[in-house]
């Protein structure tokens, strides 16, 4: 086996390849577990391991470890049918953790997706995006009860903006602070429509977005 504990500065990834079939001794009573890495952590320092569990009606067996329990670390490759103990080291060997067949091997084994650069820079591209949204939906003005009634209109309505310190919904409908109930009206073309199915229409949603705000937990000084 090759030292575990000092990794030589290799990330874990690196160290303990994923889908690679491995053999760990770990600190520090010397125990030796087999495995196929499943992922690696860097945050937490942790190595998951999955193993074939014959005679259950599990799948497998999954366990984290922290790498720097392990004091040696070998890649070991799966046995035949009829054994193949040679494979791994003869304290593994002795430990009553048996190898894995080569279809255990295959059943363990997680594919790994095709991962493009392009796609990649699509999804922070995502990311970015999506925090930027984030971020314009908090509004540093005004106290949590404005923020908490924003909040809730935006998950029930969607198209919410703020206009200085108050709440716009649909375009439609203004929430002023203190930002209760009696806060909400009709603004623009909405107020002033003549279409009287618009108006009712406009009227309904005004009633719909009063609820929402009477329904908004008071937090405290909006």
């Amino acid at each position: 086996m090759s030292g575990g504990g000092d990794l030589g500065g290799l990330p874990l990834e690196e160290a303990f390849p994923v889908n690679s079939y491995m053999e760990l001794k770990l600190s520090p009573d010397g125990e030796v577990v087999r495995g196929v890495v499943y992922c690696t952590d860097e945050t937490s320092n942790s190595v998951v391991l999955r193993s074939s569990l014959p005679h259950t009606t599990l799948a497998a067996e999954v366990r984290i470890i922290n790498a720097s329990c392990v004091t040696e670390r070998r890649k070991a490759e799966p046995t035949g049918e009829e054994g193949g103990a040679e494979a791994l080291s003869a304290s593994a060997a002795a430990g009553g953790n048996r190898p894995l067949t080569a279809e255990e091997f295959e059943g363990l084994a997680v594919p790994l997706p095709t991962v493009t650069r392009r796609a990649l820079e699509d999804r922070e591209r995502r990311a970015l995006r999506l925090a930027e949204e984030s971020l314009a939906h908090v509004n540093r003005s005004v106290g949590p009860v404005g923020q908490a009634v924003f909040d809730r209109l935006l998950k029930a309505c969607n198209e919410v903006a703020w206009r200085g310190k108050s709440v716009l919904v649909l375009n439609q409908i203004r929430v002023d602070p203190p930002y209760g109930p009696e806060d909400c009206r009709l603004v623009g073309g909405a107020r002033d429509g003549a279409d009287e199915a618009a108006a009712r229409l406009h009227a309904d949603s005004l009633e719909r977005v009063k609820k929402i705000v009477a329904s908004t937990p008071a937090l405290g000084t909006g």
